[in-house]
């Protein structure tokens, strides 16, 4: 069977990591994008250029028809997906939650949950058994800040991950009889540009003395879980979450 994979949010930092060992595994890769067209064809690119298969494709996946036509295109280039992660988010600058406004948390809330169950609905109804699919893996990269709540920075991203933790318990219940594995990892001070996102792009410096490795993670760290969780050798794990925050 083709493995296909389609990852948002996969021009830089988890999402491209994830995609150039995807690729190098054989997976056939798309790789969406919203703003970042020219590290995102330069990635599919370099992928090709090794021999493998990648898409780079345009769309705000929180948006319905765009993400509609995302995985249309997949079907027409690449074939059926049998892997997704949602990886794609965002943050805004560090503020209380007493600052905060209605558009900033639709913005937060959008990009980060909303597109993972978009983008869900349109995996699972072409990888379930239900719907005459082969079965598959979801992967939704969430955050430890789920659990510690980033307080005085970014509650309201903790709390769109929080809600990612949920989603992945529950499709997780909800399609395992149909053959699909849906899982996350939780990573935390990776080195990524995210940071930069919130005003302060040496974050994970300021804090690492907190944290219990005494450094901060690599993106490629993150990427080696989420390829395991969609690999057959984690064929019994669904619903379950992998820690990746240096013991934090």
């Amino acid at each position: 069977m083709d493995r296909v994979m389609v990852i948002t949010g996969a021009s830089r930092g988890i999402g491209a990591a994830t995609a150039r060992l995807a690729a190098a595994r054989g997976y056939a890769v798309c790789l969406n994008y919203l703003h970042s067209a020219g590290a995102a064809t330069s990635l599919a690119g370099e992928i090709r250029a090794a021999g493998g298969r990648a898409l780079a494709v345009a769309a705000d996946v929180a948006v319905e028809a765009e993400v509609a036509e995302l995985f249309r295109r997949v079907d027409g280039e690449l074939g059926a997906v049998t892997a997704l992660v949602n990886n794609v988010g965002v943050l805004e600058t560090q503020m209380r939650v007493d600052q905060m406004d209605a558009a900033r948390l639709n913005r937060i809330f959008a990009t980060n949950i909303t597109s993972a169950f978009l983008c869900a609905r349109e995996a699972v109804r072409r990888m379930s058994t239900r719907h005459g699919g082969r079965g598959g893996a979801i992967v939704n990269v969430s955050s430890a800040a789920s659990r510690l709540g980033s307080a005085g920075e970014y509650v309201d991203y903790a709390a769109s991950k929080g809600a990612m933790d949920t989603l992945t318990l529950g499709l997780s219940r909800e399609v395992a009889a149909e053959g699909i594995r849906v899982n996350a990892v939780r990573p935390a001070f990776i080195h990524t540009d995210i940071h930069a996102s919130g005003g302060e792009p040496g974050r994970v410096e300021r804090i690492r003395d907190s944290i219990p490795m005494g450094r901060g993670g690599e993106p490629g760290e993150v990427a080696n879980a989420i390829l395991w969780l969609l690999s057959d050798e984690a064929s019994y794990a669904t619903g379950t979450f992998i820690e990746l925050a240096g013991g934090k």
